[in-house]
């Protein structure tokens, strides 16, 4: 029989170099914790880190997929649509319309995109399943209007904004929309626009109008 050799006391580790390998592992876990799956799972970026290596924008699409999720469960129950928290109906000259709310106004399922004077316009088809994302460059108090459609079909929608040291913010969703239109004023100065989904069988072209404050428009996804 082979008998190991038993290591003598002065072969072990002390106290201190165990404690200084155990707070150097923690030290270690803690920054992929904060730098990679925060960012990548749960779209939260503390350090910003995560959005210059794309892992928070992979975190904020298993977000949005795990809301549509959500929102598809409740529906089946009888569950209500979304709400909308920060956007106010339209009329085709750009007023908010009479007795509305700038905060909370529900908003039309079938926009007017006829109206004039709109900035940037963007076009765009999506398949089944597929997802597409614009954002505008904003500052903090800035505000912008907004009309989109859909020739047919509808899309799930999430209008929300993101900024430096993971800020981040959700204006309003919308479940199997035709459209929507209303005014965006940014929390923060960052990118603010919108999410959609195709969850249909069949594409579905979709026209975004924006005018207002704001320097870029940008596809993100």
């Amino acid at each position: 029989m082979y008998n190991s050799d038993v290591p003598t006391r002065a072969e072990l580790p002390t106290t201190k170099q165990l404690i200084r390998s155990t707070l150097l592992a923690l030290a270690a876990a803690a920054a992929i914790l904060v730098t990679v799956v925060l960012p990548s799972e749960y779209a939260v970026d503390p350090t910003g880190f995560g959005r210059v290596l794309g892992l928070t924008q992979m975190g904020e699409i298993k977000q949005q997929l795990a809301e549509e999720a959500e929102m598809d469960a409740a529906a089946s129950a009888g569950a209500q649509s979304a709400i909308p928290l920060q956007t106010a109906d339209m009329d085709a000259s750009g007023v908010p319309a009479a007795g509305e709310g700038s905060e909370n106004a529900a908003s039309p399922s079938e926009p007017d995109l006829q109206a004039a004077d709109w900035k940037d316009e963007v076009v765009l088809t999506l398949a089944p399943g597929e997802a597409a994302e614009i954002k505008l460059t904003m500052k903090a108090g800035e505000t912008a209007q907004y009309e989109w459609a859909v020739q047919s079909g509808n899309l799930n929608s999430d209008l929300h904004g993101d900024g430096k040291g993971g800020q981040a913010t959700s204006y309003r969703k919308g479940r199997a929309e035709a459209g929507n239109a209303g005014e965006l004023t940014a929390a923060f100065d960052g990118a603010h626009g919108w999410f959609w989904r195709n969850r249909g069988d069949a594409d579905v072209q979709l026209t975004l109008r924006v005018r207002g404050a704001y320097t870029e428009v940008k596809r993100v996804i």
